[in-house]
């Protein structure tokens, strides 16, 4: 899940109010069911917009879609790749919504749903009898809200643990947090001065993938109360979290820990730190397997489950998940040819194959994870192993999803430098913020 700008967030959440002003599509404009063979579709081109953008990704949703055509070939499908949330939501605000939409982040998803700027799918897919166990509970919490499924989960992420295996020296993954912190010092290496020049594992929530909501399934911490207010104030998990954080800066010393991470090269790159062996443990997506496979050729790696509280046993084998949407927007031209391509892309086991196969994300269905046509080696079953792991966690749909994660991403980075003098009272503070928020976003 990557952060989106503040004044993003701003922007949905207005043209997202907007939105819920509106008056809803007439019933004639809504996906149906797909009925019998006998009934074929009309013929229709539908326009696909999707966040992907490169070669790569693009040839992937093509050869996903030529399934779908020869199922349905009356339905030409137009992809328009390199499309961000805000653009999906201004075109459905000026009335000039694509049929099919697909968003690789769910901080939307709570807008979508609330101001029916996507159409809710839960009358057809109760219709065309889909079966929604086929996903794991997590994939379907992430692509809904409040009893609205306005999008459904076309690939995800699992977050875990990736670690060099010549820097192990020969030791096994951490399971629990406190074993991490005795393998990060054991691993780490220093300059007589001090400078870090291998890390076993860099604690600092600015550090790449070290975003508030990949850490807080290690300790099991919760973002809402029932009532959707926030409850990082309240639950001890976060103090726990933060407390081991902070530890583990301390013993580096943050200064030299800044030093060390401001050196190192983009995480996009081929000049990522775990490449060129200066970090031995990262917390990361099931994306770098196939990163690693293009840019680190004859990297000695492997991956493991995070490491989770010393007093949550439980939680081994879980982590984070997030993932991208599809739906159909309010105002889409051919609802119901856009609603097949849905269920098609969502739930054909050959076209999440094909997606995964070429993309490395994991598919979300059962019968995908499980298909004999699933390119997967030993550090790729590590995240379908996540995904499906029922302690598997993501952060719960909120309509101001972004500028909750961004307010607790700001609090850590005070956090860790020692700016933060009382951490119960700066939690509440947070809390405040975030509770702020809710009540001008009318919850």
């Amino acid at each position: 899940m990557r952060f989106v700008p503040l004044a993003v967030a701003a922007l949905l959440a207005l043209t997202a109010c907007t939105a819920g002003k509106e008056a809803g599509p007439s019933l004639g404009a809504r996906p149906r069911p797909s009925g019998s063979a006998s009934q074929p579709l009309p013929a229709a081109t539908l326009e696909l917009w999707h966040g992907f953008s490169t070669d790569a990704e693009v040839k992937a949703f093509e050869d996903a879609i030529k399934g779908f055509n020869q199922k349905f070939p009356q339905i030409t499908v137009k992809a328009v790749k390199g499309v961000q949330d805000d653009q999906i939501t201004q075109a459905i605000r000026g009335g000039n919504a694509p049929d099919v939409a697909a968003s690789f982040t769910t901080d939307s998803v709570a807008q979508w749903c609330k101001s029916g700027s996507f159409q809710d799918l839960t009358p057809v897919i109760k219709q065309d009898g889909i079966d929604l166990s086929v996903l794991p509970e997590v994939a379907r919490s992430y692509s809904s809200f409040e009893g609205r499924q306005c999008t459904l989960p076309l690939l995800a992420d699992a977050y875990g643990l990736y670690y060099n295996k010549a820097l192990m020296k020969g030791n096994a993954p951490p399971k629990t947090l406190s074993e991490l912190t005795a393998l990060a010092k054991k691993l780490t290496v220093r300059d007589a001065d001090g400078t870090i020049k291998v890390a076993g594992f860099v604690p600092s929530a600015q550090y790449y993938e070290n975003v508030p909501s990949h850490l807080a399934p290690l300790v099991g911490a919760t973002w809402y109360n029932d009532d959707g207010t926030s409850a990082i104030g309240s639950d001890p998990a976060w103090k726990k979290l933060l407390t081991w954080q902070k530890e583990l800066v301390d013993w580096y010393g943050y200064a030299n820990l800044e030093k060390f991470r401001k050196s190192l090269g983009d995480e996009w790159s081929a000049k990522h730190p775990f490449y060129e062996g200066k970090v031995a443990m990262v917390l990361d997506g099931e994306w770098r397997n196939a990163m690693i496979g293009n840019e680190a050729k004859g990297l000695d790696y492997s991956t493991a489950p995070l490491p989770v509280a010393d007093d949550r046993p439980d939680l081994y084998g879980s982590g984070f998940t997030a993932g991208t949407v599809i739906g159909v927007p309010k105002g889409a031209k051919h609802p119901q040819q856009a609603w097949e391509l849905v269920k098609y892309l969502t739930t054909d086991t050959s076209s999440l194959v094909t997606l995964s196969n070429a993309l490395r994300n994991v598919p979300t269905t059962r019968a995908a994870m499980d298909s004999p046509d699933l390119a997967k080696d030993a550090n790729f079953t590590t995240f379908l192993d996540i995904f499906a792991h029922p302690k598997t966690s993501t952060i719960p749909a909120s309509v101001n999803s972004v500028f909750n994660q961004e307010a607790m991403q700001t609090f850590m980075e005070k956090w860790e430098k020692g700016a933060v003098p009382d951490l119960d009272a700066g939690l509440k503070i947070v809390d405040k913020q975030i509770n702020d928020k809710l009540k001008l976003s009318g919850g």
